[in-house]
């Protein structure tokens, strides 16, 4: 008896311990039944655990580190065995980034994620997909964000009963620096994506807004902006996307569903294109497909986990039946970039006034004065459907395009170690000028107006410039940049060095100081400078006198007037207003 007994003992404790060596595979998210979701450390210890169940098709590896030291944490996963960037790369398989958490309040991509990977590899779903595609995911891109949890940091939103929060430690909007790229965080997620160089990035979230009986949005670029021919392939994403959507019972949209006024429903949308502080802005400046897939906050969390599950999976089963051939689109539009000096290139856009109607599921709804607000409320009732005839306005047109430089930018030695670090982190090539260019003939920017906006953005206050590049010529020393514009991403070149782009480095704000007064000609200097001017030039003479009959606030203004003669003055600075990089026709030997 006793040895049996002792037998049963060690078969039990045996058992135990082999049930505990076996990794969990499911999320906290599916055993609470959508009402909550993990803590970071899931994250770290379910890309371990898949990885450890499927050695051949998971590669869980971190490719950065956090302000507050925690590890970023990616999974590449395949079939084919292709676990690498350079597998990949080598065998032709097309790549598709998937990023959860970038808000980390808005987690659906990170739960429908890691349920995703461990149906296809279980067989249950998506069969063959990962045979021919590489997933790279990213379950959590802001994972400082993701533990700053509590309930309530999703006032718009059905659950999970606690989130993260939509900033990082340092309060860094992720989804507002993917070009200027301040956060140590986007840093590693932009050398992931050099490395890795993927086909497609879908940008995982949840929107806020009104509302609505639609669950999902799918948008993106390259559809309305970038390379030509390559809009192809964004198109072709997008929409296969949208329609697989469909057949899976989702009511999904192709434009991102906030109102033009507010909390207005009769007021209608917008869809245009996003400048590259966005994700699905910047991709489509590398020749790339970048799309945002956003969940409807009001839907209960397990059905948006569900959407966002599909949306991920309809993107791999049409990137491995479209993969070969939009790779070939986009290596094209690399050779027509990189061929792009001398022409005109888009580098914003705007929404033109014209409009069409849609049908759109909403619900009944009133609008009624507040006497909290003392504004107007808006009221929707879920238990009445109705459907809404609504104004789109999606006609997109250039609204600022730019000559692209025939050669390419010249950065001033005192500028090269701040540049060149911005172009690094793109993985944007340039050389340094080993000898000195005493008097190259360059292109100059001088700024005619310079409006500083009123609040800072992103920790930085923003600068809109007008001007013009004219002829001139410079002289740069050694350790000067030359940075050609014959490379694959000459336009993201351009939105980074062209002054007047809606994010370039000169618009937020790296170069403010190249806009501001530093010397000044004292009232009495001026006052006697200005009559030996006016005694010796009649044509000045005559130039004043004109301005102060036609411009009643020049007249006006004592500083204005003496300031006509400072900036005609040998005194006046030069530098004052110019853009400190350059162009040039001529590659410098």
């Amino acid at each position: 008896m006793r040895r049996s007994l002792l037998a049963l003992a060690l078969l039990t404790a045996t058992a135990s311990v082999a049930m505990a060596a076996k990794p969990t595979l499911s999320t906290f998210a599916e055993r609470s039944g959508y009402k909550q979701t993990g803590r970071y450390d899931e994250v770290i210890a379910l890309c371990d655990a898949y990885q450890q169940a499927w050695p051949k098709a998971v590669r869980c590896f971190d490719f950065g580190t956090t302000p507050q030291g925690r590890p970023m944490k990616a999974m590449a996963v395949s079939t084919s065995g292709a676990l690498t960037a350079d597998d990949a790369h080598t065998r032709g398989l097309p790549v598709v980034l998937a990023q959860g958490g970038i808000h980390a309040g808005e987690i659906d991509g990170k739960d429908a994620g890691f349920g995703l990977i461990r149906d296809m590899l279980q067989g249950k779903t998506g069969k063959g997909a990962l045979d021919k595609a590489v997933l790279l995911f990213v379950p959590v891109f802001n994972a400082d964000g993701h533990e700053n949890f509590r309930a309530w940091n999703r006032p718009n939103q059905r659950g999970p009963e606690e989130m993260g929060f939509r900033t990082t430690a340092q309060r860094y909007n992720l989804n507002r620096d993917y070009v200027k790229a301040d956060s140590p965080e986007m840093r590693a997620m932009l050398a992931l994506v050099n490395e890795w160089d993927p086909l497609a990035t879908l940008d995982l979230h949840v929107t806020d807004g009104a509302k609505f009986r639609h669950d999902i949005s799918i948008t993106g670029e390259p559809v309305n902006s970038g390379d030509r021919a390559l809009r192809e392939a964004g198109r072709g994403l997008k929409d296969g996307i949208i329609e697989k959507l469909k057949q899976q019972g989702s009511l999904p949209v192709g434009f991102y569903p906030s109102f033009v006024e507010d909390d207005n429903p009769a007021s209608g949308f917008v869809e245009g294109v996003n400048t590259p502080r966005f994700s699905h802005g910047y991709f489509q400046l590398r020749n790339r497909i970048g799309i945002l897939i956003e969940t409807h906050s009001w839907k209960p969390y397990p059905e948006r986990v569900r959407a966002t599950y599909n949306a991920v999976l309809d993107t791999l089963q049409l990137v491995a039946e479209h993969g070969a051939q939009w790779r070939q689109l986009e290596l094209d539009a690399d050779a027509r970039s990189a061929a792009l000096a001398g022409k005109p290139v888009p580098l914003d856009y705007t929404v033109t006034d014209a409009k069409r109607f849609i049908e759109f599921l909403g619900y009944a709804y009133t609008r009624t004065p507040s006497d909290i607000s003392g504004g107007t409320m808006t009221h929707y009732d879920e238990r009445t459907p109705k459907l809404w005839m609504l104004p789109l306005r999606d006609t997109v047109a250039p609204s600022l395009t730019v000559e692209a430089p025939k050669a390419g930018y010249l950065v001033p030695s005192e500028y090269a170690a701040q540049v060149g670090a911005q172009l690094r982190i793109h993985g944007i090539d340039y050389r340094v000028l080993e000898a000195a260019l005493p008097q190259a003939a360059v292109q100059v920017f001088n700024a005619d107006s310079v409006k500083f906006a009123p609040a800072p953005s992103e920790g930085h206050q923003r600068v809109t410039l007008g001007g013009a590049w004219t002829s001139s010529s410079a002289g740069l020393g050694a350790g000067a940049l030359f940075v050609p514009i014959a490379q694959p991403k000459a336009r993201l070149l351009m939105t980074i060095l062209e002054p007047q782009a809606p994010d370039s480095m000169a618009a937020w704000g790296a170069f403010n100081n190249s806009f501001e007064r530093k010397e000044y000609m004292e009232a009495y200097v001026a006052e006697e400078q200005a009559r030996m001017m006016l005694a010796r030039d009649p044509a000045l003479k005559a130039e004043f006198e004109k301005t102060l009959k036609d411009d009643p606030d020049f007249a006006k203004s004592p500083r204005a007037r003496l300031d006509f003669f400072y900036r005609r003055h040998p005194a006046w600075d030069a530098g004052y207003n110019r853009y400190p990089v350059l162009r040039t026709d001529v590659a410098p030997n």
